[in-house]
């Protein structure tokens, strides 16, 4: 098993809309700038980046969190899916969001773990920087 991805990112939005932004298609689709289709209610399914991500939403606690199993559509058939934790919380200067993801498969797990910062962290502070 590989080792758990941590991540912590601060960005200029409430958890609230973070955690918003996160689960709805068109919000994910404006922050990544890639298409994402997601069934926000447990049990529902998603696609993220034009269905190279997809998964379903294990868990939701509104506002705060969101537990999903997560896989890419580079992973082979046998690699089980991967558990993706995101905890939304408050910060000075906005919202916080600390990710923990286990389970991913070492032949991708520094793709995914820089994948995070380049594909989601990044363009999510850029797409909020915009809008002010």
């Amino acid at each position: 098993m590989t080792r758990p991805i941590r991540q912590s990112v601060t960005l200029n939005a409430s958890p609230e809309e973070l955690y918003e932004t996160f689960l709805d298609s068109k919000g994910h689709a404006a922050v990544t700038g890639a298409p994402a289709r997601i069934d926000r209610k447990v049990g529902g399914r998603f696609t993220a980046f034009g269905r190279q991500l997809r998964g379903q939403t294990l868990l939701v606690d509104p506002k705060r969190l969101i537990v999903q199993a997560w896989r890419s559509s580079q992973w082979k058939a046998e690699d089980p899916d991967s558990i993706l934790i995101l905890r939304f919380s408050k910060a000075a200067q906005g919202g916080i969001v600390d990710l923990v993801h286990v389970n991913v498969p070492a032949h991708d797990h520094k793709g995914v773990s820089q994948g995070w910062r380049t594909y989601y962290w990044k363009p999510w502070k850029a797409y909020l920087a915009k809008r002010k």
